[in-house]
């Protein structure tokens, strides 16, 4: 009795495994929580309803691996007559069963879960790579020693443990069942009450429309997304945390390795020199970068400061604030740290006074870039940021496409924009980053049009939509949207279409309350709802993801190729220079201009060995010539005119006083400045015979004249010449026969040059004489046939009186001109006096070295006081403290030269070479040529060649 049944129970057991008949689905959210799948239960009534799969695709950014779902069995029993009977040897039995089947259960799903979870962790850790220095050096050698692959293969795999967890599901329906039919009261009766709940849970899910069904699965779907986004962000701050330790450490020096410079280092030193190799951007268009472009006020900055995660970028309301290309390498590192490539200050981008310091340096040097007369520049400002957990990459912002030119603004400006953009975008590597402005409308864009001729197909450009909050609140039609980022509106193809909140419109907000904004308007936005935009095409925080593997992309296909071409360049360019200069060094600009900095400076030390004598002879001549025209005519002149030798020297005494107070001192100083001019000029520009280097020549020269420019002689020297020259001009007492003889010479010499000067003036007023006119055919002019009557009339009125004085009185004038009018010849008065001075300064000077010679042996009378003596040699002693005050200001010009103006000069030579050596302009326009380009760029074309295969080194060590 008892076997027949246990029999029964059995086959009731097995008819019901094998008569249940699960409903197999597959969930469309693959990425659900757990707590999520209890509405896929099959103890839920509800369950048996196969919900239609939602047809959302969802993208999900993370680094995070997706969690495996189990198909869900639905229960589908079978109802009909059951047993009344009850079999307590059975109940007992299923209840051992049910306790062993979840002790083995939970083993093999604890040990499946254990390394489900195991594989999880190991894929969200990061790559410590590059951080291997850390680990001393034995821990690397342990793989030598154990077999760490055969300890892995060893260990079971998942797909092995799965197959050893056995179908949950299907014994819980069939424990379930038994069950029932084991418990007490009518088996048929909870058959029924079965059958009867699952009408009455049918009648109830008819009456829920598909639409809320729908709804309520989106938003469970958005809740797993936000939440696994949420998780993601954690795992990644927690990684930026580790990372950021290690490389304080670093700083702090606790390991010996040198730490190598990071790629996006290296390659950011490269498109710098490549910038300065080739301003028009020929040959740096050729690698990869990412250039910013949008119409002005379109959030090109804003978004670029969300990657870069500071409000680095000044900002103004509806201004163009962005004047010329700023380059922004993103990078890596421990502290949140900006700076220029020509700066060692660090700008910490967590203090808000480094921030404002940042934005006004930015501002000022592209104000600085600009030109007179434009509006932006294209020159580049190069900017470096670090930070935790920044993708690298490099970045160029350019300035805002703009539709019409407002005052201001020079009259070429859009065209200048429009030239710059093309100039950045026409390189075939680099990435277009297109930022269109959702909140106007988008036939309103330009610079659409200008990506779509940049890049027709699309294969290099990735569209960003900013303002998407205004767009959604202010556009009537949300397909509009849709089709904006589905790249429907616009004739121009992208890459990938995305859509980001860059903030308020306040510029104090900060970046992460922008981006707790930015989150919060997404996981409410109907745009995400109802599938207009997809989870992958939202947050800067992806977008910063995808341009950043977009950008690496392309730098790896590209930089191999680039690195062929210059190697090719370098070749060309040294056959070039052995074939032009074989004999010369391969020097640029840079090592040039030292060596030329070296040959000035060399000539300006030769000044201190010139000799004392070569100075004061050189000091006195000039002097002399510069003030003698005063003596002459201002001087001597006048007080020869007096009537006796007192009233001669008193003459003299007060002119030269007045003379020394007023001018004298300052025609020294000036003299002698010229002189050490004209010294230093000879230095700089006698060639070195062979040695001579032409191409220092403008150099030099520039050199020179910026140097005379800047130095100023000692103004205190004014007053202690004074005092000399005054001391000197007083002394009369000339002590031998050889003082006075010297004397008469300098005298004689003065006075021949001066008649020398007086008979070119009159041949010039009245013609060539007769012998001329004979030997070389040529005729007076009318106005000289005048003049020479005048002479003559005036020649015959000093032979009539010797004693003349200087002056013709009215009468005179009157008598010559009516004695010339007799002869027929018109002449005016002022033509009679002019003449006249000339005359008579000749007569004056030709009965003044008659004089000479009459004193010649007036020494005796002179030690005499010129005692019982009809002869008068005051002018000898004239000439001769002029003499002396020359020499004695020639040996003190000339210490005051080698003592303290020369290494004046010299100083100002060095400050001049330290200037010019700080401006590249300066040294381009100076040092000029095809052989100083050929160097230059045989450098620059070395150097960049270096860089790239150092650079590619490192890329496959790091793949």
């Amino acid at each position: 009795m008892w076997r027949t049944r246990a029999a029964a129970a059995c086959v009731i057991c097995r008819s019901l495994a094998n008569s249940s008949c699960g409903i197999k689905r597959k969930s469309p959210l693959q990425n659900l929580h757990l707590v999520s799948r209890s509405i896929h239960h099959p103890y839920y009534p509800s369950a048996k309803f196969q919900r239609p799969p939602l047809r959302i695709s969802i993208q999900q950014l993370s680094s995070l691996n997706r969690l495996p779902l189990h198909k869900t069995k639905l229960l589908n029993v079978k109802h009909g007559y059951q047993s009344h009977r009850n079999f307590w040897l059975a109940r007992l039995a299923s209840r051992l069963l049910r306790v062993r089947y979840l002790i083995l259960g939970s083993a093999v799903g604890g040990g499946y879960t254990a390394k489900k979870t195991y594989e999880q962790w190991k894929d969200m850790i990061p790559d410590l790579e590059d951080y291997k220095w850390i680990v001393p050096d034995f821990i690397w050698e342990l793989d030598e020693l154990v077999d760490i692959e055969k300890l892995l293969k060893a260990l079971p795999d998942a797909d092995d443990l799965a197959k050893l967890m056995p179908d949950f599901e299907k014994i819980g329906e069939s424990l379930a069942s038994l069950k029932g039919f084991l418990s007490p009261g009518s088996p048929g009766e909870t058959a029924f009450r079965a059958t009867d709940q699952g009408y009455d849970n049918d009648k109830q899910f008819k009456k829920v429309s598909d639409k809320e069904k729908i709804d309520q699965l989106q938003e469970e779907l958005l809740r797993t997304q936000l939440k696994y986004q949420r998780m993601l962000e954690r795992l990644e701050k927690e990684n930026k945390e580790l990372r950021k330790l290690v490389l304080q450490r670093d700083d702090k020096g606790i390991h010996q390795r040198k730490l190598k410079k990071s790629l996006i280092d290296m390659y950011s030193e490269v498109l710098d020199i490549l910038s300065d190799y080739d301003a028009s951007y020929n040959t740096q268009d050729h690698l990869p970068r990412v250039v910013v472009v949008g119409d002005q006020s379109a959030g090109k900055t804003s978004v670029l400061e969300m990657i870069a995660q500071a409000r680095i970028f000044p900002r103004g309301s509806g201004e163009m604030m962005t004047r010329s290309p700023v380059k922004v390498t993103l990078s890596e590192g421990p502290h949140h740290v900006a700076l220029f490539k020509d700066s060692s200050r660090e700008f910490d981008l967590t203090k808000e006074e480094d921030l404002a310091a940042l934005r006004n340096e930015i501002e000022i040097r592209m104000r600085n870039s600009v030109k007179e007369g434009c509006t932006v520049s294209t020159e580049t400002i190069s900017l470096s940021v670090k930070g935790p957990g920044l993708q690298r990459m490099v970045l160029v912002d350019l300035p805002g496409v703009i539709s019409t030119v407002t005052s201001g603004m020079a009259p070429d400006t859009k065209e200048t924009i429009f030239s710059i953009s093309k100039a950045y975008m026409q390189n075939p590597n680099a990435i277009i980053l297109c930022i269109q402005d959702g909140s106007v409308d988008a036939e309103r864009s330009i610079v659409t049009d200008l990506v779509s001729q940049m890049d027709p197909q699309g294969k290099r450009t990735i569209f960003v939509l900013t303002k998407v909050d205004l767009a959604e609140k202010n556009v009537a039609s949300p397909n509009r949207i849709q089709q904006i980022i589905e790249g429907k509106l616009f004739p121009m193809k992208a890459l990938g279409y995305f859509a980001v909140v860059t903030g308020k419109g306040n510029s104090s907000e900060s970046i992460e309350s922008i981006k707790e904004y930015e989150e919060e308007f997404f996981q409410n936005s109907k745009l995400l709802k109802t599938s207009m935009l997809k989870a992958h095409q939202v947050t800067t925080k992806n977008l910063s993801l995808a341009v950043s593997d977009c950008f690496w992309k392309m730098v790896r296909e590209s930089v191999e190729q680039q690195a062929d071409a210059f190697k090719a360049t370098r070749f060309n360019l040294e056959t070039e220079w052995k074939n032009n200069y074989p004999r010369l060094r391969e020097l640029d600009r840079n090592e040039l201009f030292e060596k030329a900095k070296n040959e000035i400076l060399d000539e300006v030390i030769s000044l201190t060995q010139v000799t004392p004598k070569h100075w004061e002879e050189m000091l006195e001549k000039t002097l002399w010539e510069r003030v003698s025209t005063h003596v002459i005519e201002n001087i001597y002149l006048p007080a020869a005119q007096t009537a006796n030798s007192g009233t001669f020297n008193t003459t003299v005494d007060i002119k030269l006083k007045q003379w020394t107070d007023k001018q004298l001192p300052n025609k020294a100083v000036e003299v002698a400045w010229e002189t050490l001019q004209e010294e230093f000029s000879r230095f700089m520009t006698e060639k070195k015979g062979k040695e001579h280097d032409d191409i220092f020549d403008k150099l030099k020269q520039a050199v020179k004249e910026e140097t005379i420019k800047r130095h100023k002689w000692n103004e205190r020297a004014e007053d202690s010449l004074r005092v000399i020259q005054h001391n000197a001009l007083e002394d009369r007492s000339i002590s031998d026969k050889q003082q006075w003889d010297a004397a008469i010479h300098f005298m004689e010499e003065t006075l021949q040059s001066r008649l020398k000067d007086t008979e070119s003036v009159i041949e010039d007023m009245v013609g060539p004489d007769w012998k001329k006119r004979w030997l070389h055919w040529v005729g007076r002019t009318k106005e000289q046939n005048i003049r020479n009557e005048t002479k003559n009339e005036l020649e015959k009125l000093i032979k009539c009186n010797e004693d003349h004085p200087a002056y013709l009185a009215n009468d005179e004038v009157t008598t010559v001109r009516k004695n010339l009018e007799a002869r027929g010849v018109a002449v005016d008065p002022c033509l009679i006096k002019d003449t006249w001075h000339q005359i008579y300064r000749r007569y004056f000077l030709k009965s003044a070295l008659s004089h000479c010679n009459l004193c010649r042996r007036g020494f005796y009378y002179y030690q005499r006081h010129f005692v019982d003596s009809e002869l008068e040699c005051n002018d000898i002693v004239l000439f001769w403290r002029i003499q002396r005050m020359l020499a004695i200001t020639a040996n003190t010009l000339r210490q005051q030269l080698t003592n303290t103006e020369v290494r004046r000069l010299e100083k100002n030579v060095k400050e001049v070479l330290e200037d010019f050596a700080e401006d590249n302009e300066k040294k381009v326009m100076l040092l000029t040529g095809k052989r100083v380009q050929l160097a230059e760029d045989l450098k620059k074309v070395r150097e960049i060649q270096e860089k790239l295969e150092a650079f590619i080194e490192a890329l496959h060590q790091e793949k």
